[in-house]
């Protein structure tokens, strides 16, 4: 799942469904395609564009 559409090498949109999180909320599906790119070994397939997902962020939690 990804909430940027910029990072799809491919993209179709579709206004049904919705994901639960692991807390329980929910996040809207607006579309499913690829990321990466195709010419080289880095393409992700049927990843899911979700509504209100913002960046991981990759620094440690504090205690």
């Amino acid at each position: 799942m990804i909430g940027d559409p910029s990072k799809f090498s491919s993209l179709k949109l579709k206004h049904e469904g919705f994901v639960t999180y692991g807390d329980n909320n929910k996040g809207k599906i607006l579309g499913c395609g690829n990321v990466g790119n195709s010419s080289s070994s880095t393409l992700i397939e049927n990843v899911l564009l979700v509504e209100g997902l913002k960046q991981f962020s990759k620094h440690k939690p504090t205690k």
